[in-house]
């Protein structure tokens, strides 16, 4: 039941006859979780928040960086180096302090992804990798939740709704993850900072269209949105028959190809006397953050190989691990490099670093 002051909230969209009362109470009593807080869950959070969802679940366990503020709008200046969620729930508790917010500041994993799902009616993706996109997937298979699919590569975004009342499911798509280095994230590719606002938005959209049971949700079709035409256009995408039935979830960074036995941690790395500390990245990049590494960016590595040693254990990183395993490929392949370990998940994976 609403109270008096939900219904002056919430009356703009009550009002639409489609959508009405019986609309906004299911949204009251609708569970949603949010996988992440950056670019995408931004306004997904935003707007459900806004609309009135019952609960809402958010699983992020980063801390906001200055790089993030040029898309990421739950946040400001004097934020930055905050937990992102501290900052997530005391923004969206200001817009709404009629939804119930849980709270989850770990990353998700294989470990607890089914614990934390299972309380949830629907699930939304703002992440930007293949392993969690496949992890969420697998989870939602095995708890039978919709999944609200969002991804965006610089002027690109795609939306879709998947494992929603016996539909497609991200591994009908996509049935192999691509190779690490054809899956660039935003801190590699770049991306324009409307965008994810505007696939975020559309997430939530459709997570509201099948709670409500309004409109046709985007449940076994891919949109595509081309920001620089603003054309679009709907993809279907079929059940296949031969998509294995997920029974268990898996380590899906060994999975995607971005762990392997040449890898390192951050704190492994510490331990290390005697190493050379390699980064890949481009020379912006490095001037806006580093750890210490000599700047050998990929697109120029060759140019660099006689100071690349030979005797020692030498770590390559970049910004969150794809071009770093790159670069070893090269050299082990190309140059004979035995010598060669990778920083897992580069600076993205290194938190409360002092630089």
């Amino acid at each position: 039941m609403l109270i008096p002051e939900e219904f002056a909230r919430y009356n703009r969209q009550m009002l639409m006859p489609e959508f009405g009362l019986n609309g906004q109470e299911k949204l009251k009593n609708a569970k949603v979780l949010v996988i992440g807080c950056g670019g995408l869950g931004s306004p997904i959070m935003l707007y459900l928040t806004a609309a009135g969802i019952g609960t809402l679940g958010i699983v992020e366990n980063d801390k906001i960086d200055i790089t993030n503020l040029q898309r990421q709008i739950l946040y400001t200046t004097s934020a930055v180096g905050l937990p992102k969620i501290s900052e997530t729930v005391n923004r969206l508790m200001a817009l709404n302090p009629f939804v119930k917010i849980n709270q989850y500041p770990i990353l998700l994993s294989a470990d607890n992804a089914l614990e934390i799902i299972k309380d949830y009616d629907i699930v939304i993706d703002g992440t930007d990798n293949f392993p969690t996109r496949y992890l969420v997937n697998d989870a939602c298979f095995m708890l039978n939740k919709p999944f609200v699919y969002g991804a965006i590569h610089r002027f690109e975004g795609q939306v879709a709704v998947f494992n929603h009342q016996n539909s497609a499911t991200y591994r009908d798509l996509f049935p192999t993850p691509p190779p690490p280095e054809q899956a660039p994230n935003c801190a590699e590719a770049g991306v324009l900072g409307v965008l994810p606002g505007i696939i975020g938005s559309m997430q939530a959209l459709e997570a509201i269209k099948v709670i409500t049971n309004i409109g046709e949700p985007l449940s076994g079709k891919l949109l595509i949105l081309d920001t620089l035409s603003m054309q679009s256009r709907i993809i279907r995408i079929p059940k296949m028959p031969d998509t294995p039935k997920i029974t268990q979830l898996i380590d899906y960074e060994i999975f995607c190809g971005l762990k392997s036995m040449n890898d390192i941690t951050y704190a492994a790395l510490k331990t290390l006397e005697n190493y050379q500390l390699i980064d890949v990245r481009e020379k912006h990049e490095y001037e806006t953050r580093n750890i210490g590494g000599e700047l050998m960016p990929l697109s120029e590595l060759e140019k660099h190989l006689p100071k690349i040693s030979r005797d020692k254990t030498v770590v390559i990183h970049c910004q969150s691990g794809i071009r770093s395993q790159k670069a070893i490929k090269i050299l082990q392949e190309k140059f004979g490099f035995t010598n060669l370990v990778n920083l897992i998940g580069g600076l993205n994976n290194i938190m409360n670093i002092t630089l």
